[in-house]
């Protein structure tokens, strides 16, 4: 009777099967189906053989046995732990697990509950052939482990080692990577248990990407800075979010080294990315007048430029022109001033004077702004635009700076000295009478700012004039 009972429940469990492969869309579940379907038809045939007394009845019913048990785990499993309307395995029970699971399972029900000695007496032979198949056993446990920690999935673009290439399956034996020339990689899972994993795809999807490109030292780096975001604003696969990054390496040899760290979403173009980006970069240094140079191993000639071209100086000599202090003085000698006068450039932020450092000389801001700030608390008194100067009493009279000025953006200024401005005023007798007239309106609104600054207010001494101050520091006549 159980006999019989056991037949119709097989061919009970192989109708189901079938109903099930056809109603089910996965075909990954199908695919499993079909394992069962197979396993349920040779447990009916070997049934019939019991029933017909056909060869050793007793290995036949244990086989038998053993088959159903198989085909039930099997089907259970691949019906219970997949999604029925996606072609793929779940993603928390990929298919290696759910092969672990039915072994597993099917050797405790059939050595431990139903205690066959098909599968015991077969012990010591299991043994000697894991000894003989060390490497795939190593294979196998190292695809397990990885499908269960998870370090990729399908899909991820990683590198093992010095392998590198997109994830296309995951199997018992090895993992198989597409490199980005179209081939197939195939890695046994045990190498790569063993080697450093580098996941480009998690925990988030833009990769970060590197360039390094060297500029002239003629090129001021905020300058470069700004051409190089404009570069990266032209290249369709540079994102926006997260933003890129723009560091000065290096003082190279032959150029200053800027390192660009830019992101892209797909990684799979990053050849494309950085094709886009040093083209984007060549062309934008090229309309700026940016150079690359060459390396400097290599000799080649090249016209020297001056510092300072003839059409820059003569706008310098503009500018001074344009100053009351300056008014009076020749063109001629304002050319010469300009010219010998050293030309500055600050970075943004920079400071170019300090309140209270010592000082004797003076700045006229050629291009850029400058800030004009009072302390203790850094308060903005003027803003300086181009063609405007300060640092003049310092320069006429040696006092410490009353104010701290920094840059605002890259500015150019022309310093002028003490020294240069006493050879002007020995020159020129009279100058000293006009410049003491200009300064004294300025100082005077620079004193009364500073003053509203601090709640403290400090005893007057009464000065000698200013005309005698400046005669003194700069010993005229």
């Amino acid at each position: 009777m159980l006999f019989t009972s056991l037949t119709i429940a097989g061919v009970a469990a192989l109708v189901v099967t079938l109903a099930l492969l056809v109603a089910i869309p996965s075909r990954f579940i199908r695919g499993r189906l079909q394992f069962s379907v197979w396993l349920l038809l040779s447990f009916v045939a070997l049934q019939v053989a019991v029933s017909q007394s056909v060869g050793d009845v007793n290995l036949l019913a244990g086989l038998a046995r053993l088959l159903f048990v198989l085909a039930i785990i099997s089907l259970v499993v691949a019906v219970v732990a997949n999604p029925w309307r996606e072609d793929r395995p779940s993603d928390r029970f990929p298919a290696i697990v759910q092969d672990v699971a039915i072994i597993g399972v099917f050797l405790v029900v059939s050595t431990v509950l139903m205690k066959e000695q098909l599968l015991t007496t077969s012990a010591v032979g299991a043994v000697v052939v894991g000894f003989a198949l060390q490497d795939t056993l190593g294979n196998l446990f190292s695809g397990l482990a990885i499908q269960i920690e998870k370090p990729f999935r399908v899909g991820h673009w990683v590198a093992v080692g010095d392998r590198e290439g997109q994830v296309q399956e995951i199997t018992w034996r090895a993992t198989k990577l597409r490199t980005k020339d179209g081939r197939f990689l195939i890695v046994p899972n045990g190498v790569i248990s063993k080697e450093a994993i580098l996941n480009y795809s998690e925990p988030i999807i833009p990769t970060r990407l590197m360039v390094e490109v060297g500029v002239s030292y003629a090129s001021p780096p905020n300058e470069v800075k700004a051409v190089i975001r404009e570069a990266l604003g032209n290249a369709a696969l540079v994102l926006s979010t997260p933003p890129p990054a723009i560091l000065l390496q290096d003082f190279a040899a032959s150029a200053i080294v800027y390192r660009i760290l830019f992101w892209i979403a797909d990684y799979s173009l990053d050849e494309q990315a950085y094709d886009q980006v040093r083209s984007h970069l060549w062309y934008a240094f090229r309309r700026h007048n940016i150079e690359i140079p060459y390396p400097i191993q290599i000799e080649y000639s090249r016209e020297e430029q001056p510092l300072r071209s003839d059409a820059a100086i003569a706008d310098a000599a503009t500018r001074l022109g344009a100053i009351a202090l300056f008014a009076t003085v020749s063109p001629d000698r304002r050319q010469e001033l300009a010219r010998d006068a050293p030309e500055h450039l600050f970075c943004a932020g920079e400071r170019i004077v300090r309140q209270g450092d010592a000082g004797s000389s003076m700045f006229i801001v050629l291009s850029g702004a400058a800030r004009v700030s009072i302390e203790p608390d850094d308060r903005e008194v003027a803003t300086i635009a181009p063609g405007g100067f300060f640092g003049e009493m310092s320069m006429l009279t040696g006092d410490p700076r009353t104010a701290t000025v920094r840059a605002v953006g890259d500015v150019r200024a022309l310093e002028i000295s003490a020294e240069r401005f006493r050879a002007l005023a020995i020159e020129q007798p009279d100058l000293g009478d006009h410049i003491s007239r200009a300064v004294t309106s300025r100082r005077a609104e620079l004193d009364q700012a500073r003053a509203a600054s601090t709640s403290s207010s400090s005893a007057v001494v009464a000065p000698r004039t200013l005309l005698s101050r400046i005669q003194k520091f700069l010993r005229l006549p």
